[in-house]
């Protein structure tokens, strides 16, 4: 029989960072939207404050996650504040079938005019994505992305807003009914659920 002194040790879980932004809308211009949180209600946060801010978004969100992300200027975050809300008139104006205004329109060409990363062969037979401004080629993949959506009527029919009247996200459900209501049952629709049990007993 086997001494079970002497088997090895199993190794040690290693800790998962967890994500610092919202993740799961179904697009990466709709993950992008939800940087303003809780929009539109009394606890409405903005989580691009600053450039660190923004940096790190980009370092989730970007192309090749392990590329060095300038700090940007605070012009830049303005600029991607911008961005964010012009991708939210769009799509929302989309959505209920109106024209979006002038200013959303040339923001997000200008934003989506700007080069994207690209694919590089490494020595090792990968293939990773850099760009030379990261923040400038990443708020252009926004950019187009929400161009596309936009402009997608079998996907515009299927972006839900959450369930939950604190959240204020929107996301694109791809389940097969289309029955989705929340942007996350892990958050709104666990609370959801919380909030309902507890009104049953």
């Amino acid at each position: 029989m086997m001494d079970s002194a002497a088997a090895p040790a199993a190794p040690s879980p290693v800790p998962v960072t967890p994500a610092r932004f919202r993740e799961g809308a179904g697009r990466l211009c709709l993950d992008f939207i939800r940087t303003l949180r809780y929009r539109d209600t009394a606890e409405q946060t903005e989580e691009l404050a600053d450039p660190e801010d923004l940096a790190a978004w980009v370092r989730q969100f970007g192309a090749d996650p392990d590329q060095a992300v300038p700090l940007p200027e605070t012009e830049q975050v303005k600029d991607a504040r911008a961005v964010r809300e012009a991708v939210y008139t769009l799509v929302t104006s989309a959505m209920s079938g109106r024209q979006v205004g002038s200013a959303a329109r040339e923001q997000l060409n200008r934003a989506a005019a700007a080069p994207v990363p690209v694919p590089r062969l490494g020595a090792s037979g990968t293939v990773a994505w850099a760009a030379e401004a990261p923040v400038t080629a990443t708020l252009s993949l926004v950019a187009r992305d929400a161009l596309d959506l936009a402009t997608s009527p079998a996907l515009l029919a299927r972006i839900r807003p959450c369930a939950s009247p604190t959240c204020g996200a929107l996301f694109l459900d791809h389940s097969r009914p289309g029955t989705r209501r929340w942007c996350s049952m892990d958050t709104c629709g666990n609370r959801a659920k919380k909030a309902g049990l507890k009104a049953r007993t």
